[in-house]
C-alpha cells in the first residue's frame, strides 16, 4: 500500500534552509547575470544565457513545488481538485525535466566552445555571432520536455488524506502533494513509464554530462600543451580563462550527478524492491532532489566574475 514517511523537525528545518537558499541563490543568478546580458554585448554572453536558463528552471522548481512541500511538512494539509492536480503534476514534471537538460546543455555548449576556439585563429570570429542556434536549442528543451510531461496531465488525479507513496518518478515527485497522486491504469503501465523515464530522461543525461566534461578536460589539456610551442597565439592565451570556466562547470556537473544519481538510486530501489530500508531511502531522495538547486548558485558565485563582484559589493555595504 505504500509508505507515508514521518518528517522530524530537524529535517524540516534543514529542508526549509535548502529551499530558501535555492530561491535566493537562483534569483540572484538570474538577476545579476541577466542584467549583464541585456546591458552588454561582450564575449561570454552565450554561456551566460545558458546559465540564466538553468537558474531560472531551478528557481521555478523551488517556487512552484518546493515551497509547497514546506507547507506540507509544517502540517498544513491542502487538497486540490482533479483538474488542478493534472495541471500541477504536468508543470512539476515539465520544470524538473527542463532543469535536467538545461544542465546538460551548459556542459555540451562549453565543450563545443572549446573545440571551436581550438587550434586556428580564424574561428574566433564565430564567438561574436548572434546566438540563433543557442536560442533554438533552449527553445527545444522547453518544448520537448513539455511533450514529455503530457502523461503527467493524463495519469494523475487527486487522492485523499490516506494517499501514500506507491510509485515515484524522479523527474516529478517523491511524495504526494496537495493530494495529487499518480493514477496509471495498471501497475505494469506505471512501472513501464517510470522505467522509460529513468532510462531516457534521468540516466542518459547523466552519462552524457560525464562524457562532455571528460571531453572538455581533455581539450583543455591538449590546448595547454600548445602553450610552450605557441606562446603568442591568441587562442592559447584564452586557455587559463577557459580552464577556470571548465572547473566551475565540472563542479556543477559533479554536484548534479551526485544529487541526481542519489535520487535515482533511492527512488528506483523504492519502486522495484521496497524492503526495510525503503523509508530511509525516501528521506535521502527528498534531500537529494534539492541539493543541486540549493548549492549550484554557490558554485557559480565562486567561479563567475560578475556574481563575485555583486556579492562582494553586498557584503562591503
Amino acid at each position: 500500500m505504500g509508505l507515508r514517511v514521518s518528517v522530524s523537525p530537524v529535517q524540516t528545518a534543514f529542508y526549509i534552509i535548502l529551499v530558501f537558499m535555492g530561491i535566493l541563490g537562483n534569483a540572484t543568478v538570474v538577476g545579476v547575470i541577466g542584467k549583464s546580458v541585456f546591458l552588454e554585448r561582450g564575449r561570454g554572453r552565450n554561456s551566460d544565457i545558458i546559465i540564466i536558463n538553468m537558474a531560472l528552471s531551478s528557481l521555478l522548481v523551488s517556487v512552484m513545488r518546493n515551497t509547497l512541500l514546506i507547507i506540507s511538512d509544517l502540517g498544513l494539509e491542502l487538497y486540490s481538485s482533479k483538474e488542478w492536480c493534472q495541471l500541477l503534476m504536468g508543470v512539476w514534471v515539465w520544470l524538473r525535466s527542463v532543469n535536467v537538460w538545461s544542465t546538460l546543455f551548459l556542459s555540451a555548449f562549453h565543450l563545443q566552445t572549446l573545440r571551436r576556439v581550438a587550434p586556428t585563429i580564424g574561428n574566433l570570429g564565430g564567438l561574436q555571432g548572434p546566438p540563433l542556434s543557442l536560442l533554438l536549442g533552449l527553445g527545444l528543451i522547453w518544448i520537448l520536455n513539455y511533450i514529455y510531461s503530457i502523461p503527467a496531465h493524463m495519469f494523475s488525479t487527486n487522492g485523499d488524506a490516506n494517499s501514500t507513496e506507491t510509485l515515484m518518478l524522479v523527474s516529478s515527485t517523491t511524495r504526494p502533494l496537495l493530494g495529487c497522486v499518480w493514477n496509471f491504469p495498471t501497475i505494469f503501465s506505471g512501472l513501464a513509464y517510470a522505467t522509460t523515464s529513468m532510462v531516457i530522461h534521468e540516466t542518459i543525461p547523466i552519462i552524457l554530462m560525464a562524457f562532455t566534461n571528460l571531453g572538455s578536460l581533455y581539450t583543455l589539456y591538449t590546448h595547454g600543451r600548445r602553450r610552450s610551442s605557441e606562446p603568442d597565439a591568441p587562442v592559447i592565451k584564452r586557455v587559463p580563462a577557459e580552464r577556470r570556466a571548465a572547473k566551475v562547470i565540472l563542479a556543477l556537473i559533479m554536484l548534479f550527478i551526485v544529487s541526481w544519481g542519489t535520487s535515482i538510486i533511492s527512488v528506483n530501489y523504492f519502486n522495484y524492491n521496497r524492503g526495510s530500508t525503503a523509508e530511509f531511502l525516501l528521506v535521502i531522495s527528498r534531500f537529494a532532489n534539492i541539493i543541486f538547486i540549493a548549492l549550484s548558485p554557490v558554485v557559480l558565485a565562486v567561479g563567475h566574475r560578475r556574481l563575485r563582484s555583486f556579492l562582494k559589493s553586498m557584503l562591503t555595504h
